[in-house]
């Protein structure tokens, strides 16, 4: 009986879960915010308790040492060597990683080489990696990459039409993202439709602040809609998705806010989106309050979204030709019901129907009405335990 910690490292917040293996309980799982920042806070929640700090976090080193000394203030354990492996969530793992990995030799490097595909999370993800090196030096400490899953791909699929020369000297290709999330609902899709998984084809939606949509056949990915840099596919909280490139030196030429790499990066990943569109924000929620008020731009961003989302759907049918279900999971596709049945209402002509009963806020499972022949699933994600089972099976 071993203790695992997931871990999940923003440039300013560290999200974690602690687990009992191989029984995979949940012991404890928290978010530590604002780190770097003034007023950080963090929050531990176990045996249905929730506790709350607020102080100054300067850096990850130090978030670290405050989440390992909760667990011991809080007697979740006794010693820090009672937690045996950690596995750190990394967006970007390049043609280095074709799985998760020890992180030992030069790993961390070429993570933080790979910052140029994810630059909003590879260079944070490292920064939690060397925090908790620093501090549990001995424990087995594994990479878990987003892109790992979608490894699988036909080059059909991540390859672009551009000269040979980009892919073979500067690896420029499609990589993907979220690919624990879109790996572990196919495999709940699986138990939940009593078939095995090797049988189905299925399209994953991972909603979130950040989105994107996969084509799973036989549980492997076949294609997704995030390409190079999660900043592809469809449209997000503040990404863009899919844009004619041309629009960049258009925009370089006539106007100011595009005069280096930075500021194209930051417009696209930043500023853009649900937010840009919306004027009001990038979350969901507050978009949807604009939709209720009658805010014309609110309903332009939901709109926009929603569309988004179909056509990247369609294409997947296309791809799988047919699917056994859709699945939606993460934030938005947990909670968002308005969002589920805008999508599959526009989509109803490949045989799925939502039943308005079962399409309510916190459902979990099969929303669809008896008659429909697509079946469409709400599955939420446990990236965590997918980070937690491969620690396991990596510990030496």
């Amino acid at each position: 009986m071993t203790k695992t910690i997931a871990i999940n490292a923003g440039s300013s917040s560290l999200k974690w879960q602690l687990y009992q293996m191989p029984e995979e309980k949940v012991l404890a799982k928290g978010l530590i915010e604002r780190i770097g920042l003034k007023d950080s806070v963090s929050t531990v929640k176990f045996d249905g308790r929730s506790e709350e700090q607020v102080l100054d976090i300067e850096n990850h080193t130090l978030a670290v040492k405050i989440l390992l000394d909760d667990l011991i203030r809080f007697n979740i354990i006794k010693a820090y060597d009672e937690i045996t492996g950690v596995g750190h969530r990394v967006v970007a793992g390049g043609e280095y990683f074709k799985e998760s990995t020890v992180v030992e030799g030069d790993v961390l490097e070429k993570i933080e080489e790979l910052g140029l595909l994810a630059p909003l999370h590879n260079p944070a993800n490292a920064a939690g990696i060397r925090a908790f090196k620093e501090l549990l030096p001995d424990i087995t400490s594994v990479a878990v990459f987003d892109t790992s899953f979608h490894t699988t791909m036909p080059e059909k699929a991540y390859r672009y039409p551009l000269p040979t020369k980009y892919y073979t000297e500067n690896k420029v290709r499609k990589y993907g993202a979220h690919g624990t999330s879109h790996q572990y609902v196919a495999q709940e899709a699986a138990k939940l439709l009593d078939r095995p998984l090797e049988e189905l084809k299925l399209i994953t939606c991972h909603i979130g602040n950040g989105a994107s949509i996969t084509a799973v056949k036989g549980g492997q990915s076949i294609d997704t809609s995030m390409g190079f840099t999660p900043l592809a596919g469809v449209m997000m909280g503040t990404r863009t998705g899919d844009i004619d490139p041309a629009i960049i030196p258009y925009l370089m030429e006539h106007t100011d806010d595009f005069k280096t790499p930075d500021d194209i990066s930051r417009v696209l990943n930043r500023e853009s989106g649900l937010q840009a569109v919306s004027g009001l924000s990038s979350d969901m929620r507050d978009v949807q309050n604009g939709v209720n008020e009658g805010n014309h731009d609110a309903i332009l961003a939901f709109e926009m979204y929603v569309d988004r989302i179909q056509k990247h759907i369609g294409q997947y049918l296309a791809v799988l030709n047919g699917a056994d279900a859709i699945i939606f999971t993460a934030g938005v596709g947990e909670n968002a019901t308005l969002v589920r049945e805008k999508v599959i209402s526009g989509i109803s002509w490949f045989g799925c129907d939502l039943d308005p009963e079962k399409n309510v806020f916190g459902v979990t499972g099969d929303i669809s009405t008896d008659a429909a022949t697509l079946r469409v699933l709400v599955i939420p994600t446990d990236e965590e335990l997918v980070i937690a089972r491969d620690v396991e099976r990596l510990k030496k």
